[in-house]
């Protein structure tokens, strides 16, 4: 039998889920720029993104100047740390949820694989959210029979 939430983490779930649909389409955004980054610098082109470079926006891999901006590298930092916000994210639903572990790892598999948090999101959003309205409509039976 599966595992339901608790009924002191049911108030829980709608933030739990906004904040999960958040940090999945940001992280699934910054993968996109992190594997276009890869695309143009480890394909044909070898080149990379810089902010302020007086040769423009791209410019030859490895050969960024100095007042300039190497986004290449700001983009991988980035997509790195927002993962792992997405991470704790992606736990904070899994433990209010109680679901099962397999789960979870579908769930971080979204912010590695590029497109998947966009599919992943929208699936666990609706069982989450349906899971919610079920238990609502539980506990207002519930309240309902003892008054």
């Amino acid at each position: 039998m599966p595992l339901k939430p608790r009924p002191r983490n049911i108030p829980k779930i709608p933030g739990a889920v906004r904040l999960y649909k958040i940090s999945a389409y940001v992280t699934g955004v910054m993968l996109l720029l992190l594997c276009m980054e890869m695309i143009l610098k480890y394909t044909g082109l070898h080149t990379e993104l810089a902010l302020g470079d007086s040769r423009g926006l791209f410019v030859p891999a490895g050969t960024i100047r100095s007042p300039a901006i190497d986004l290449s590298l700001t983009i991988l930092i980035v997509h790195g740390w927002l993962y792992v916000v997405y991470l704790f994210v992606d736990f904070r639903l899994w433990s209010i949820m109680r679901w099962p572990f397999s789960r979870f790892v579908l769930i971080a598999l979204g912010g590695v694989i590029p497109f998947l948090s966009f599919f992943v999101e929208s699936h666990m959003a609706k069982i989450a959210l349906s899971q919610y309205e079920t238990l609502q409509a539980e506990r207002a039976v519930a309240q309902t029979a003892t008054a």
